[in-house]
């Protein structure tokens, strides 16, 4: 079906479904169901769940806010602002959960080998280490130094697991940065 047949079809069912006519609105949400599959398919290629997900959640918004529709305006453009919108959405939230997740780099200075012995090494590590507060240092010593997994760190010092690593992340980006800018 080609745009403008898709736009009157799609906007003709939506009307007469505003107006009362429940089966107009069903056979609308079924229609609009499979092109927002394909708007949000081109565009999350390889996250099939996260698709489905995404309509379900398009078409519980365009259900809730049907009333701010512009009967003079295209429909599909209400219906792919709405969409894009949600994509964003749920793009924010995988960026925000993945980033607790970025592998750790080997050429972090924290790792960088040292000219000194390693005494000398092991007295500014724990001197580096103590500058950070309890939630970032606790978790980079029992995960990387001792070499206890998340879940045992977690049971350990009483966080999350969600927690320990966001502390071992947050905890290796500050002595990064404080060794970058010489300050320890």
């Amino acid at each position: 079906m080609q745009g403008n047949d898709a736009e009157a079809m799609l906007r003709g069912l939506f009307l007469r479904g505003l107006d009362g006519d429940a089966a107009a609105y069903h056979q609308f949400l079924q229609k609009l169901s499979a092109h927002l599959r394909a708007f949000l398919g081109k565009r999350l290629f390889g996250w099939p769940d996260e698709v489905e997900d995404l309509v379900q959640e398009c078409l519980l918004a365009m259900h809730n806010q049907r009333h701010t529709y512009q009967p003079d305006q295209p429909l599909t453009a209400w219906v792919q602002a709405i969409a894009r919108y949600k994509m964003i959405d749920l793009l924010r939230s995988k960026s925000v959960r993945e980033a607790l997740h970025d592998p750790l780099e080997d050429d972090l200075a924290v790792f960088a080998e040292s000219d000194t012995d390693a005494s000398d090494a092991k007295r500014d590590l724990a001197g580096l280490l103590e500058t950070l507060p309890d939630r970032q240092r606790l978790p980079i010593v029992h995960v990387k130094l001792q070499g206890l997994s998340v879940a045992e760190t977690a049971s350990v010092t009483g966080m999350s697991e969600s927690a320990v690593k966001v502390g071992i992340h947050r905890g290796l980006k500050a002595l990064a940065a404080r060794l970058k800018g010489g300050s320890a």
